[in-house]
């Protein structure tokens, strides 16, 4: 089973999140597309306004679900080996999941300020086509 990571292809954070992960991958869980791909994500019925609520994660299990923003985060650290300990513990104290998600909030409203925009967009080298199981 892979997974689809909608990332912004032109912010530094972002793109530093999907090289990382791709490295801790190695492309067996993950397969990625920036958020500019725009008729790449219409297959997968994505808007580029649906993108402006954060980064997207997908499967296509039927029926297919669909992560975005914080939620999406802590489904990727969940689905790395022995990421589900830490989202467990982290869900389990009062009030975090709450400041998780206000702090992925301030971030993605302000992540090309704070952490800077690319000049060009950043693709993946473990894209996703129309087929996320190939």
């Amino acid at each position: 089973m892979k997974y689809l990571v909608i990332y912004d292809g032109d912010c530094n954070l972002c793109t530093t999140f999907t090289k990382l992960l791709q490295q801790f991958d190695g492309g067996k869980l993950f397969a990625y597309s920036p958020m500019q791909d725009h008729e790449n994500l219409k297959k997968w019925g994505i808007t580029p306004q649906d993108c402006e609520m954060g980064m997207i994660l997908l499967d296509d299990q039927t029926p297919p679900q669909k992560w975005q923003g914080s939620d999406a985060a802590e489904e990727i650290a969940r689905l790395l080996p022995v990421g589900y300990l830490f989202i467990n513990a982290y869900r389990a104290i009062p009030g975090m999941k709450w400041l998780g998600d206000r702090a992925y909030e301030q971030v993605r409203d302000n992540r090309y300020n704070w952490f800077g925009r690319r000049a060009s967009t950043y693709h993946a080298p473990q894209p996703f086509g129309c087929n996320i199981k190939d």
